[in-house]
């Protein structure tokens, strides 16, 4: 995965993900580390074979890596998240080497992984915003009864 390798080593990408684990440090409830990264993109992959959409292992995980990378300056800032994601991902994606297709996959899943109703169930997007959710175990977490996310959106059972 020579382009996920090329971001774990970027300067930027590295500056935003400190930042951004300074950030949450004392945070309550989950927290959007590199394990919750890591975690979506292997859950968006099963997603993938399963349905047997063929989305590149590398694309699925930039796109992971980079989604909630916006989070600092929705902190700093008050830019959501997914537009700040959005956008550090574009200045990101032009230091890898995917094709515009592949570029295009990132930032739809990245632009659209906050969204509820996907239109189309069987699209990357639809299954990265799906994985997303899918990472929380919600039945585990010290948070569950002071969190905003409604009973029937948490994860009370593991599914991948």
């Amino acid at each position: 995965m020579k382009n996920t390798d090329l971001l774990l080593q970027h300067p930027l990408f590295l500056e935003k993900l400190q930042a951004l684990e300074a950030a949450e440090a004392d945070r309550f409830f989950c927290k959007h580390d590199l394990e919750h990264f890591l975690a979506v993109a292997r859950i968006c992959y099963i997603h993938c074979l399963e349905e047997g959409l063929a989305i590149n292992k590398d694309v699925i995980y930039v796109a992971a890596l980079l989604h909630d990378l916006g989070r600092v300056d929705q902190y700093q800032a008050g830019i959501p998240h997914d537009q700040a994601s959005y956008q550090l991902a574009q200045r990101l994606l032009s230091d890898l080497d995917f094709t515009v297709e592949e570029e295009g996959l990132i930032l739809q899943a990245i632009a659209k992984h906050r969204q509820k109703d996907q239109t189309d169930s069987a699209s990357f997007a639809s299954f990265f915003a799906l994985a997303d959710k899918e990472s929380r175990l919600c039945f585990h977490c010290p948070a569950y009864s002071a969190c905003k996310w409604s009973p029937t959106k948490k994860n009370r059972t593991i599914h991948y």
